[in-house]
């Protein structure tokens, strides 16, 4: 199975060992995105909802460099520090597909880079 690095400059740039994206075979495997705006270099942490659409359009550019869209999506795990804020960024997740959702898991973590409040990975074939 052949193997390649999927990286653009319309998402952050990785902040450690590892890339934005591996493809494998016709499987897209994302690495958990944060609000941190590639353009700007800064978070965009006005509030979750502000945040988790910066995360979502970073996952956007992503499958958009792999050639891919969220309706490729089959799984997505989201890392949020409050489950309180679930309900905001459930609402906005949700924007970003038509037709069927993918599989989820949501978790409640004690913390996630840079501070953030949320953080959501994303597993897609075509």
């Amino acid at each position: 199975m052949e193997k390649q690095i999927i990286n653009t400059t319309n998402a952050p740039a990785p902040i450690g060992p590892y890339n934005q994206a591996v493809k494998a075979g016709s499987m897209l495997f994302i690495s958990g995105q944060i609000a941190l705006n590639a353009e700007t270099g800064k978070l965009e942490q006005d509030d979750v909802i502000v945040e988790t659409h910066r995360v979502m359009q970073n996952l956007r550019n992503i499958l958009t460099e792999a050639g891919m869209d969220f309706s490729d999506v089959v799984k997505s795990t989201i890392f949020i520090t409050d489950m309180n804020d679930f309900s905001q960024i459930n609402e906005v997740y949700g924007k970003y597909f038509s037709g069927y959702f993918p599989a989820r898991e949501t978790v409640q973590v004690a913390g996630l880079p840079r501070g953030v409040n949320v953080e959501i990975s994303m597993i897609a074939i075509k």
